[in-house]
């Protein structure tokens, strides 16, 4: 029998999705259940999570960024025989690109696309009865999705819960459980979301807890019934992921710390499928990229909160640019940073990076920038060659102070196609 699916979402972010999630897959694999876990929408963070509640990789699912034969291929290779895959939404359920129906971004898009079942996860924090009104809101809202029942966040005590209660039964709305206010069970959150789960030393206790009020207060048996194999997906044989770009080279030297940990699972599973092989370092052990190594991947992350000890890793940045010397080096967003002049803190102190690109960024003058973008590639680098078009996400606070005199290697449009000009640097190998 293949994999099921079933998919958490709720009316607007906050409303209790990921605590929620992971103590119901944390609750079904300590029941003995094969769980997997996906994530919808381009979001690190919350996937490593997942991970720590099922002990699995969670890739990510977009609608938007991926082409439909792309997330049949995740969500055909995500589960297992007789086992579930529980999809995390992003944001509102319908939340997404205006005017792009099908293909939004929005979790609702891979709901009905796959046939998938949804609980809605509704934060009662201020109200009862009115919750039974958001709930059905949102069941009639696209009568192509199934909403099968309603979990209610954030109780205060025994009346609160029978009138919200009533509330859903009023609306014709399945109560599947239902959770306390989560003060007790709060995942913190920083600037670009949670705090990370690699961050915690207490998550295993914390998840433990999660899931016990979980199999509490929640019908997880119910939920489970719910879920149903999702249609028309599977992995091609022998084929590339579709999709998925080539690997930069044949064996990648990965930076991965607290400092470096935003890469998507579906990129280097790609990676992997194509032949190549990871090797991951710490910059911030000091760790130079392997010489072994033919290509240097700097991901995303938060090097704007270990500045300090980045600017002090004089293996790590004298490595990194002899690498650069006669290999190529790619670095995105926070990696993107580092391969710059310098970085400026949160308190205003300016600290030397490795100087490979022109560019100066600063965390004390902090600007949201936040949307899907896509970019056709103008000069050849670790995206593709000129004219290839690439899809993706940006999402962070950090503003560059001086663009330097680089050669720009991409030209952005965001989601509703608005020109965005171009953007990246790019000099030699980097």
């Amino acid at each position: 029998m293949t994999a099921r699916a079933i998919m958490v979402g709720a009316p607007r972010s906050g409303a209790g999705k990921t605590t929620l999630t992971v103590g119901l897959i944390a609750a079904l694999t300590a029941q003995g259940r094969r769980v997997r876990a996906l994530k919808c929408g381009p979001d690190y963070i919350d996937a490593a999570f997942h991970s720590a509640a099922s002990g699995a990789e969670c890739a990510n699912i977009d609608s938007w960024a991926m082409s439909p034969g792309h997330m049949a291929e995740i969500l055909g290779s995500a589960g297992e025989p007789d086992g579930l895959i529980i999809l995390e939404s992003a944001m509102g359920l319908f939340d997404g690109v205006a005017g792009q129906t099908g293909q939004s971004g929005a979790a609702a898009d891979i709901a009905v696309r796959f046939g998938i079942p949804v609980v809605l996860a509704v934060d009662v924090a201020g109200q009862a009865q009115s919750a039974g009104a958001v709930a059905k809101g949102f069941a009639e809202y696209n009568p192509a999705l199934e909403i099968g029942g309603a979990i209610l966040n954030g109780i205060v005590g025994e009346r609160h819960l029978r009138t919200a209660t009533e509330g859903l039964a009023a609306a014709g709305i399945a109560r599947l459980g239902w959770l306390p206010r989560r003060d007790k069970f709060a995942f913190h959150d920083r600037h670009l979301g949670l705090v990370q789960a690699r961050e915690r030393p207490d998550l295993k206790e914390e998840i433990a807890a999660l899931a016990a009020q979980v199999a509490t207060s929640v019908d997880v048996d119910r939920i489970e019934a719910l879920a149903r194999p999702p249609r028309g997906t599977g992995p091609v044989a022998g084929q590339r992921a579709t999709g998925a770009p080539e690997p930069p080279g044949r064996r990648i030297a990965l930076a991965d710390d607290d400092a470096f940990s935003f890469i998507y699972p579906h990129m280097t599973a790609a990676w992997r499928r194509q032949g190549a092989e990871i090797v991951r370092f710490s910059p911030l052990a000091d760790e130079a990229p392997p010489d072994e190594c033919d290509s240097c991947w700097l991901p995303g992350g938060y090097p704007e909160l270990h500045a300090g000890r980045i600017a002090a890793a004089g293996r790590f940045l004298g490595g990194l640019r002899a690498f650069a010397e006669s290999r190529p080096v790619h670095g995105e967003c926070g990696g993107y940073m580092v391969l710059g002049q310098t970085l400026e803190d949160s308190e205003g102190a300016v600290h030397a990076m490795a100087g490979l690109l022109g560019h100066r960024t600063s965390f004390r003058e902090r600007k949201l920038h936040l949307g899907y973008r896509r970019a056709m590639v103008t000069r050849d680098c670790a995206l593709g060659r000129p004219g290839t078009a690439v899809r993706g996400h940006e999402f962070h606070y950090a503003t560059i102070r001086d663009e330097g005199v680089d050669d720009a290697f991409l030209t952005v449009f965001d989601g509703e196609e608005r020109p965005l000009g171009a953007c990246g640097g790019g000099r030699g190998h980097v």
